[in-house]
């Protein structure tokens, strides 16, 4: 079974101001997303399903599942803030969507199969995609414990030059699988490394630290760990305006319960992305040069 491509797409991107996944990088008008796909499908993935919300949906069918349909399936799921689990419901005044594990279960009638899961607005590259790709074609233990893997990327390498970041910080076991995320959500780069400034005094970090970025791979049997993670969270934090549930942070529950491991592969690309305005300069800069170094052709979908 050929493995899914799940794509975060529902997000305006409130500090870049605007829906950035459909903000043209590449040289013939491509968006980010673009290369994902266009590497998903190198690395032999059979579907893409897009999260995305209905308030915007003919925009993105019109302007990026359509140069799809003939190369890979594609499939669509939608989040909704008012998508909550019985006797829950959205407090007064929130806005803010509830976090990326609320974005994957938008999904879950959707995919069947093992999944990659990433951020639209992220490029990866394409050693990522391969070697994620082989891992999800491959069988897992039938040993009561569920089996993931993720690609991980050094914190110096996913850095902004304006303004915060947030990164799920990694740590490895001996036998080089993951045995715990960090999530820190204002991480500023600094003349020697980087801090992470959600504390006073703030963290220093060395900036070799491994990240994740939100590319993780997964079988179906998330979807449950998730639904009962996300139920968890609006019990203790479900009134909080802001509070979101986070993918790594739940990833990071499970391995230290027992419940699940992580393998961590290495990819030898740099991850780069949008997080600000300022940010799309050198966003276009590196795809140009992927471009004249052949790594992609000059128009992808010619």
């Amino acid at each position: 079974m050929k493995p899914t491509l799940l794509i975060l797409a529902a997000g305006m991107g409130s500090r870049y101001g605007g829906l950035k996944q459909l903000d043209a990088m590449g040289p013939s008008g491509e968006v980010v997303l673009d290369y994902s796909v266009f590497d998903a499908i190198r690395a032999g993935f059979g579907k893409v399903v897009f999260v995305i919300r209905r308030d915007f949906e003919e925009q993105f069918r019109n302007q990026i599942g359509s140069k799809f349909g003939d190369r890979i399936a594609v499939d669509y799921a939608f989040q909704d803030i008012n998508d909550l689990p019985v006797g829950f419901s959205v407090p007064e005044g929130r806005t803010k969507p509830w976090g990326t594990a609320h974005a994957v279960l938008a999904a879950e009638g959707v995919v069947n199969e093992p999944f990659l899961m990433i951020n639209a607005d992220d490029f990866y590259g394409r050693d990522a995609f391969a070697k994620i790709g082989a891992d999800l074609s491959s069988p897992r233990p039938e040993d009561g414990k569920s089996h993931y893997s993720m690609v991980g990327f050094y914190l110096k390498n996913t850095l902004s030059d304006h303004g915060s970041v947030a990164r799920g910080v990694c740590t490895r076991g001996a036998d080089g699988m993951l045995s715990s995320v960090t999530e820190m959500t204002k991480i500023f780069r600094t003349s020697t490394g980087a801090e992470n400034r959600e504390t006073e005094p703030p963290l220093p970090l060395t900036g070799e630290e491994v990240v994740s970025m939100n590319f993780f791979g997964f079988t179906p049997d998330i979807f449950g760990h998730l639904r009962t993670a996300f139920t968890k969270f609006l019990e203790t934090s479900g009134t909080d305006l802001k509070s979101e549930c986070y993918v790594p942070k739940e990833v990071d529950v499970l391995i230290r319960d027992g419940k699940a491991d992580v393998t961590v592969l290495e990819s030898n690309d740099s991850w780069f992305g949008v997080t600000y305005p300022e940010d799309k300069a050198d966003v276009v800069a590196s795809i140009r040069a992927l471009v004249a170094a052949g790594a992609y052709p000059e128009n992808l979908w010619a």
